[in-house]
């Protein structure tokens, strides 16, 4: 057996047909603020049975315009969990907002319902309740999103459903970004991701006014809607900043390679699925911990991430150098983020997530991707073997 090495975690798949989209827009009026931007939102929206979309140049703006959108600001404090990359956190940080964090399921990797709710209630006593909360739909799988609706409405914060792994993922029959349970919904369009832009991320937002102002601070704070302005406008050019936004724009470039893309959304899914089913059954004999997903949910499998069981003999850090070795390049999702060191400034100590701090001490994503041949599985799988060994 001799696959192509070496064989990264993720890739990004691009055909002819996604380059051709691209040369079309080169060769247009238009690279940046035209056409294509929204012919992308909409077909997004459309895909997700969503009114809206707001593209922006990545998720991380999206997460940033999103929180200043729903009025997150000083004295505010924002909740995620410690399991997810760390602009999930840092969105709350740039809207001057305090920032904690709730432990994961032990199962799902997800933020826990349960933990939510106590620390929900200890909150309310102590008078300090979030404004925000940012569930993370790790590795493509949703939270669930109607437990911490419930919560939501109980306790009086926002949600902001960072769903940057998890375009096309369900939740009891309802693709995310269309559901009725979360304010905001952002989807990342890296490009390890499923639907690629190159950089660029998206908000979608149910409520009108929501949206509008997601798509006016994504430029600047300014408009052009005669309707929001404080005088009459002086001509067709002239345009007011109404508040302090920022230029968060996607360019139509990037836009014109996701439309393409999300073209084969289907496809991408389904190779990711199949390629799962095939790791889970690999694997069912070895001390590994495989990922669990609910039957209310059917993940997008961004990622497939594996915990090396304690039985196994074996440390994370033995299993991660003996697959890199042989040219498998896998790598670990997430340091928990209160463990970096700006958040240990903050004040956060290892031991306050014992949930999330446990799962990282043995979790390793391996190669999940679309252009992933079965052979080239198969030289993975042959790997995991060899490194427990």
């Amino acid at each position: 057996m001799n696959p192509m090495l070496p064989i990264p975690y993720g890739h990004q798949d691009i055909d002819q047909s996604d380059i051709e989209q691209v040369v079309k827009v080169l060769r247009s009026d238009f690279l940046t603020q035209g056409p294509a931007i929204e012919r992308f939102e909409a077909a997004v929206a459309r895909y997700c049975s969503a009114p809206n979309a707001v593209a922006v140049c990545n998720a991380t703006a999206a997460l940033h315009i999103a929180c200043a959108a729903l009025g997150l600001g000083p004295g505010d404090i924002l909740w995620t969990v410690p399991n997810t990359f760390v602009a999930s956190a840092n969105c709350g940080r740039y809207c001057g907002a305090s920032v904690d964090f709730v432990d994961i399921d032990e199962q799902t990797y997800n933020l826990s319902p349960t933990a939510l709710a106590a620390k929900l209630e200890s909150a309310k006593r102590a008078g300090k309740l979030p404004k925000v909360v940012v569930p993370v739909d790790f590795s493509g799988q949703p939270c669930d999103l109607e437990a911490i609706a419930e919560l939501a409405r109980a306790y009086g914060f926002k949600v902001v459903e960072d769903a940057s792994h998890a375009i096309g993922a369900t939740y009891k029959g309802q693709r995310i970004g269309g559901g009725p349970y979360s304010d905001v919904t952002v989807f990342s369009f890296h490009p390890v991701k499923i639907v690629t832009t190159g950089e660029g991320g998206m908000a979608l937002a149910p409520d009108p006014a929501m949206h509008a102002r997601i798509a006016r601070l994504r430029s600047h704070g300014t408009t052009r809607d005669a309707s929001l302005m404080t005088k009459e406008s002086e001509g067709g050019w002239y345009y007011q900043q109404l508040e302090l936004g920022y230029n968060y724009r996607i360019t139509d470039l990037q836009a014109a390679l996701g439309t393409s893309h999300l073209r084969r959304i289907e496809q991408f899914l389904e190779r990711r699925r199949l390629l799962a089913s095939r790791y889970d059954e690999a694997f069912r004999d070895l001390p590994l911990v495989t990922p669990h997903q609910c039957a209310w949910t059917e993940s997008a499998w961004h990622l497939y991430v594996i915990q090396v069981a304690r039985e196994s003999g074996r440390t994370r850090r033995e299993v991660y150098d003996r697959l890199r070795a042989a040219n498998v390049l896998v790598n670990v999702h997430y340091i928990p983020v209160h463990l970096q060191p700006y958040y240990r400034a903050l004040g956060f100590h290892p031991g306050q997530y014992p949930v999330a701090e446990s799962y990282y001490e043995r979790a390793i994503s391996l190669p999940m991707y679309y252009g992933l041949t079965d052979e080239q599985q198969q030289y993975v799988i042959s790997a995991v073997r060899r490194a427990l060994q």
